[in-house]
């Protein structure tokens, strides 16, 4: 199967945002719900409108359909996302709240939780987070194993500071963790080192088109995972398409993610993807 990176999955993301953004339908939070856990989506997606706009962002988000969001940190993403800096916690959860969305969880650069974890512990517990999810290593292109290995170490120790706080720190995995050092895939060496009540996973599904299920990893890791990014893809086509229109089978995920763990899950595709995938969602059953 043809590698596709990330950056494709998620098509022109913030770029297509704003066009696919306009219709703003019923909200989430009225529709059904059959697989009980709120249709969520991640708000990387909608990085060049969301600080331009925070509140009408997350109108047209919940008027696609979705009922949740995971946040990025805006202390760490950069300047599409600088203006939320000025925003308590506070005010954001009730940003998020009067649109009729809820958030319980948030990607974090590594760097930034090691370099500023009591504050970013702080902001979320205001917040009302459940989770705070390492966004990846980002190791250099020549790291060995050992250098994966400290990272996880690194991780633990900062699971165990997150797990007094009450709330539960997760890996986000990519692509690049499904390489082999050595004969050694990646992925495998960060569930052998990660501490399994320290450090939850957050599974990219998006990996399917290089091959990797999800359930896979489910059956032979029960109860490491807390959360997924969904996506789906086209073999035919080589490209991302709509959650339901692609090769994932949705029935055999969401049957399996309750052992594996899984609380909630977020919509990661390019924008104009992400009305047909939130439709299709709301009727899932399993």
């Amino acid at each position: 199967m043809q590698a596709i990176t990330r950056r494709r999955f998620l098509g022109q993301g913030g770029l297509a945002a704003g066009a696919a953004l306009v219709a703003c339908g019923t909200p989430g939070a009225a529709r059904a719900n059959p697989i009980e856990m709120p249709v969520g989506v991640q708000t990387y997606i909608v990085r060049d409108t969301i600080g331009q706009d925070f509140a009408g962002t997350l109108r047209r988000l919940a008027g696609m359909g979705f009922q949740s969001i995971e946040m990025c940190s805006p202390h760490g993403y950069g300047k599409s996302w600088e203006s939320l800096t000025k925003l308590t916690a506070t005010q954001m959860r009730e940003t998020i709240g009067a649109a009729g969305l809820s958030c319980e969880s948030c990607h974090y650069p590594f760097v930034e939780l090691q370099e500023h974890l009591d504050e970013r512990v702080a902001y979320a517990q205001e917040l009302g987070l459940t989770q705070m999810v390492v966004s990846g290593f980002w190791l250099k292109k020549d790291a060995t194993l050992d250098d994966w290995r400290k990272s996880a170490e690194a991780c633990n120790r900062l699971g165990e500071r997150t797990r007094n706080a009450g709330i539960q720190l997760a890996f986000h995995n990519h692509h690049f963790e499904f390489a082999q050092i050595d004969g050694t895939l990646i992925y495998d060496e960060l569930m052998e080192r990660l501490d399994p009540d320290l450090v939850k996973m957050q599974f990219q599904v998006a990996v399917i088109n290089i091959g990797y299920k999800a359930v896979t990893y489910f059956r032979k890791y029960p109860g490491r995972f807390i959360s997924l990014h969904l996506a789906d893809y086209s073999a035919e086509k080589k490209q991302a398409v709509p959650i339901g229109q692609g090769v994932v089978d949705w029935d055999e995920l969401f049957s399996e993610a309750n052992a594996a763990g899984v609380k909630n899950y977020f919509v990661e595709m390019g924008a104009e993807l992400l009305t047909p995938s939130a439709a299709y969602l709301h009727n899932l059953t399993v």
